[in-house]
């Protein structure tokens, strides 16, 4: 500890409170003392101490009172007690009561300073674990490390690997189709890093001409082209502290790869029309829906601004690699637009989900959210039927349950398919029914079906 334990001493001999004070004044404790119990319970009030010493037999107040006051008081402070009439009776009692320990006089000095720092150390421990609790609540209650949601085997990697990296301050590169959440991910590791009090700014950097790009970046100061009438303090200096997610940065064109590469190398940025550079303290992390290598060898991009962004490499996999969180995000998407529509959630029906389970989803998470709002505001009941979707969602290509062709030498995933197909025929098409006679899970069904690439009726 950086100041001393504060120590209260309660006692009803004034003697045994001297020779404590100045016992362990010297072994670095700074030591409030009171004589009886009725003193020490005042003291108690009064203020919060990292440790109790306190005599067990007193006149009106024992040292079981002075226990049940410190924890009332505080509950965080580990109270010793201590006793010349020591029996396992009391000490039983004394820790059944929450006493850190109980010690009988006489003991040896060394004995009691040792007891006393391991409480010290127990208070600290105590405090410690409190306050993440309470920072750990804080930042759920405002939704700031809320879990994205997956449970499929590659998005439960991602997290793990995201929570991993997320202390460090080392640059970030996020490399995924459009629309598979690059930003969520992004928000994600800020929110568990370090820098979680500071700012999380964010720019596409596609999504704005070049000499405006620039501006919004490093800033600019008054004059420097037309229409500058103030000095602008760019998005790297204002991100001071914080997180700069900079989305799509195989869009940034060749002229700002070179001034993204000093602000990685040097850790500072100089303003458009400015002659002096201006330090930034932030952690960067890209996102890109290309691929960047290849990006590289056209020529198209930096390959020394490419190994700066790439310390660290996170791949996000599309939604048609992740099917099992399908019904995972469709619920809580259903539920956000409930809430923002003061309703209750609405449901798929047995042809809607089928089609959505089997659907490619090119667009990813964004393609489903934005189709499930479609289908939420067509929808009047509290039913989602397949038409509510967007066309393209259930104009999929039909097939025969079982096809009508024949393999000399079958593979084992045709004749799997096959029995899969033939499976479902005699259920009628209800694949939660072929499920359990397939012995598999329905997501694990749905899965091959979608591999397959076919659609079949489903009875409700």
């Amino acid at each position: 500890m950086n100041q001393k334990p504060s120590l209260l001493v309660v006692d009803d001999e004034s003697g045994i409170l001297d020779t404590l004070r100045i016992l362990l004044k010297n072994e670095g404790f700074e030591v409030t003392t009171a004589q009886g119990g009725k003193a020490g319970l005042e003291q108690i009030r009064a203020g919060t101490h990292d440790v109790i010493l306190s005599d067990v037999r007193m006149p009106q107040v024992s040292g079981l009172d002075i226990l049940q006051a410190a924890r009332e008081q505080d509950g965080m402070t580990p109270v010793i007690l201590m006793t010349a009439q020591a029996s396992l009776q009391s000490a039983i009692q004394a820790v059944n009561s929450g006493a850190f320990y109980y010690i009988q006089k006489p003991f040896a000095n060394d004995e009691l300073v040792a007891i006393l720092r391991r409480a010290c150390e127990f208070r600290q421990v105590r405090v410690e674990n409190k306050q993440l609790k309470q920072e750990i609540r804080r930042r759920t209650d405002r939704g700031a490390v809320s879990r994205p949601i997956g449970k499929s085997k590659r998005f439960v990697e991602v997290l793990r690997f995201a929570e991993q990296i997320a202390p460090t301050d080392s640059t970030v590169l996020i490399q995924g189709e459009s629309g598979t959440g690059k930003e969520v991910i992004a928000r994600y590791v800020h929110n568990l890093s370090t820098r979680t009090e500071g700012p999380f700014l964010s720019i596409n950097c596609g999504a704005l001409p070049e000499n405006l790009l620039e501006s919004e970046l490093f800033g600019h100061v008054k004059g420097s082209f037309t229409g500058a009438v103030r000095d602008k303090q760019g998005l790297f200096a204002a991100a001071r502290g914080g997180t700069f997610f900079l989305d799509e940065v195989g869009e940034m064109p060749p002229s700002l790869q070179v001034k993204l590469l000093r602000v990685l190398q040097e850790r500072e940025v100089i303003p458009v029309g400015a002659t002096e550079s201006i330090p930034v303290d932030v952690r960067i992390i890209a996102a890109t829906n290309r691929d960047l290598e290849e990006e590289v060898r056209r020529g198209n991009f930096r390959s020394d601004l490419f190994y700066r962004l790439n310390v660290i490499a996170l791949n996000l996999p599309p939604l048609r690699d992740r099917r099992d969180d399908l019904l995972l995000l469709m619920e809580q998407f259903l539920q956000n637009l409930a809430a923002e529509q003061g309703s209750d959630p609405k449901a798929l029906a047995s042809e809607a989900l089928d089609a959505v389970m089997v659907y490619e989803w090119p667009g990813n998470v964004r393609e489903l959210e934005n189709a499930l709002e479609h289908a939420v505001v067509l929808s009047r009941g509290t039913l989602i039927e397949a038409h509510h979707l967007p066309e393209r969602i259930t104009k999929r290509r039909k097939e025969p349950l079982v096809a009508e062709r024949s393999y000399r030498n079958p593979t084992l995933e045709v004749i799997e398919r096959a029995y899969i197909m033939w499976v479902l025929q005699a259920e009628g098409g209800n694949k939660t029914r072929a499920a359990e006679v397939l012995g598999i899970d329905p997501s694990t069904l749905y899965r091959k079906l979608s591999r397959y690439e076919e659609q079949v009726e489903v009875k409700a």
